[in-house]
């Protein structure tokens, strides 16, 4: 232990030289450490000189007293521990010098030390960043310096002559630090420091003067020169050397021409933000990820809040300075929506934005912006990202199948890549096959639509399907118009000016239990791809622009994971539009406009229903690729319902069947009930088997439902 009664006032060497010293950031914060305990060390002897007591010292509380001993004494009389710091100090290059006089010197070497580092310091660049100089970096570290060494706290309590109050408040820094130190005024610096969030006030409902601050935890750690600061729910930090390169990508001609041009221009002033407009999953993040390393930055994330309506977005612009990264903000914009991005305070490196393909940007920082916007990979890219996802075991007749059977985003793909993997385990095989790839699919579209959509079951081809010969035709053109989407578009000639996109849209109409469900389950079927019945329930809300963010929502999601959208009885949202004679009318036509300009942008399958096309706005009508009318079944086509509906063990007479399908007018979806009920009246019988008794049953009971008198003579039984 260090003799505290016999340290002089003087330090022991003659100059302040750090050449051998390390330009590492935690170095660099050590050297603002010991400055700020040099600055405390002369303001304690000036102010335990100038008396024994404060007067302004409240009734009871601990006060320092002179007595014989020079200042520093006294204080290393209550507070040894700060003896230790005075024998570190020694040994760094001062001698023959007062503490006022070790004050400049000090500066003058790390002002030094600063300009010989080959390579720019955190601290360095929050300086540079925010306008900050080497006095104001002084007293931010002075005001941490209980988060470095708890015993400061009661020093700090003691000085102020306030036990409980650990921190130091606005009247001592006032009283520590003048302009004589070279400050323009301490609480227009502690004002500065608190606009970037470099402060924080721990008792705000306290007097002015009982201020009490505190640094930011997170900015605290990375200016201590911490590369990972502690994670938080708002932001993620990836180091330069986490991020991918620019040949893990798979791009555009276009968007790789952008990624090439943007460090240039970001150098020469006339480029600030780069916006990446696109699908959820589909390389959006991991192409600014690619930027940031190609320009020797890292990358810090924000997530889940608005700038304007969060106090973190002043800690963003510090805490990336320091860490040296480049901020990427996410938006989830519903159409209508505006994000705003406010200029961001100490920092001047790009800024990355992330945003879906709907809603606006505004701010300063948009004013000189780049877009780029990332579609979903063609064919040829998708085949080079399932070969990376699935390796080298899957076959290139496999890899053909499966880039073009699913159009997926490129996050999604590699997300399927990594589930089929397991399920290819599960079934012992080395290699992914695409049944292997369809059932990952359809575990990551059960996870997005769980809530909006509902997946409706598929199996059987267009046999299973008893329509007239012209519908069925109509229909199977339908399904070459899905399967060649993507390269329909080159096959055309100029005059389409690339107006086409890779949606299909179609509309079925008829009346009710015509077959026009069961016609999208099988165009889904034929397909090999998911259907998802849109829930108007969970779609539809009272609330004005609600409807519109879920139906974007669906849309969206669609999009990415490649499915086919059944809008069932469509004639609910897709309703003409009217005179407008009350706010109510003025919301729904602005609903029908959405969805009319949200159906013609769609890049999926959609397949619309209705019974009552009259009530259709004509402008979805003309925006509709494919229009397949249904109409009730002839005697042939029911006769072919009902030897598809019914078991092949039934005892049906065959006359009385011929009866029913010649006699009894029924749709589609009503015969399919009448077997049903059938085949349960069955069960309740003896031998289990449908009985000839059991369908006139059966068929009465769906003329009552409807309220129609049965045509069939009245049985004996």
């Amino acid at each position: 232990m260090t003799d505290t009664s016999r340290i002089p006032q003087t330090f022991l060497k003659s100059a302040v030289t750090f050449d051998g010293l390390p330009h590492t950031p935690s170095e660099h914060f050590k050297l603002y450490f010991y400055a700020a305990l040099l600055h405390i060390f002369s303001r304690l002897s000036l102010d335990l000189s100038a008396g024994s007591h404060r007067p302004d010292a409240p009734s009871g509380a601990q006060v320092l007293s002179a007595d014989e001993q020079t200042p520093l004494e006294i204080v290393f009389k209550h507070f040894p521990f700060l003896a230790g710091y005075i024998n570190e100090l020694a040994v760094s290059g001062l001698q023959g010098m007062t503490l006022d006089e070790s004050l400049s010197a000090w500066r003058e070497g790390v002002l030094a030390w600063e300009s010989a580092a080959p390579q720019m310091l955190p601290i360095s660049s929050l300086c540079r960043a925010a306008s900050l100089d080497y006095a104001d970096i002084t007293l931010l570290v002075a005001i941490g310096l209980g988060d470095e060494d708890a015993r400061f706290g009661p020093m700090f309590a003691a000085m102020q002559g306030i036990p409980a109050q650990h921190r130091p408040t606005i009247a001592l820094l006032n009283a520590w630090w003048s302009e004589d130190d070279g400050y323009n005024g301490v609480r227009s610096t502690l004002r500065r420091l608190q606009e970037l969030g470099l402060l924080e006030v721990t008792n705000p409902d306290a007097p002015r003067l009982e201020w009490a601050f505190e640094p930011c935890g997170l900015l605290w750690d990375a200016l201590r020169g911490e590369r990972s600061p502690r994670p938080e729910s708002w932001c993620a930090y990836h180091p330069p050397e986490a991020l991918p390169r620019c040949e893990d990508l798979v791009l555009p001609a276009d968007a790789a021409h952008s990624l090439e041009q943007f460090p240039a221009l970001f150098a020469s002033g006339n480029l600030r933000t780069f916006i990446v407009r696109g699908p959820q999953h589909n390389g959006r993040h991991m192409l600014l990820h690619t930027l940031a390393r190609a320009m020797g930055y890292g990358v810090l994330e924000i997530n889940g809040f608005a700038p304007r309506a969060e106090a973190r977005w002043k800690q963003v612009g510090p805490l990336a300075s320091l860490l040296q990264a480049i901020p990427i903000v996410a938006f989830d914009l519903a159409p209508g929506e505006t994000g705003e991005l406010p200029a961001l305070e100490g920092y001047r490196g790009p800024l990355g934005v992330v945003t879906g393909r709907q809603g606006g940007l505004v701010g300063p920082v948009v004013e000189h912006s780049l877009t780029l916007s990332l579609e979903i990979p063609n064919p040829a890219a998708r085949r080079l990202l399932w070969q990376r996802s699935l390796g080298a075991e899957t076959s290139p007749a496999e890899l053909e199948a499966i880039s073009a059977s699913l159009r997926l985003t490129s996050g999604n793909i590699q997300r399927a890549a990594q589930l089929a993997h397991t399920y290819a385990q599960l079934a012992q095989r080395g290699a992914v096959m695409l049944r292997d790839v369809r059932q990952a699919a359809r575990a990551l579209n059960h996870q997005v639509f769980e809530t909006l959509a509902q997946r409706l079951d598929t199996s059987g081809d267009w046999s299973q399907l008893s329509v007239t010969e012209e519908t069925l035709r109509e229909l199977r053109d339908l399904e070459s118009r899905c399967r060649h989407r993507e390269s329909l578009q080159e096959a055309l000639g100029a005059a389409f000016g690339g107006q086409l996109n890779h949606g299909v849209r179609a509309l079925f109409t008829g009346p009710s239990g015509s077959g026009k469900t069961l016609a999208a389950r099988l165009l889904a079927s034929v397909l090999q791809m998911d259907i998802y019945r849109i829930d108007l329930a969970s779609v539809v809300n009272k609330y004005i622009g609600e409807t519109e963010k879920n139906l974007n929502q669906v849309f969206a999601r669609a999009e990415e994971q490649d499915v086919i959208l059944l809008l069932d009885e469509g004639d609910a949202l897709l309703t003409q539009r009217t005179s407008v004679q009350s706010s109510n009318d003025r919301y729904a036509n602005l609903e029908t406009n959405y969805l009319l300009q949200r159906i013609e942008s769609f890049q999926g399958i959609l397949v619309v229903t209705t019974n009552a096309a009259d009530r259709i706005d004509s402008a979805f009508q003309r925006r509709m690729d494919v229009v397949v009318g249904f109409r009730l079944p002839d005697a042939a086509e029911r006769w072919s319902i009902w030897k598809n509906h019914m078991p092949a063990n039934h005892r049906v007479e065959e006359r009385f069947l011929r009866e029913v399908v010649n006699r009894c007018n029924l749709s589609g979806g009503q015969i399919r009930n009448a077997v049903l009920h059938a085949s349960l009246l069955a069960l309740e019988s003896k031998d289990g088997q449908i009985s000839t008794v059991c369908l006139d049953q059966a068929v009465r009971r769906e003329y009552r439902k409807s309220g129609a008198i049965c045509p069939l003579a009245v049985s004996g039984d």
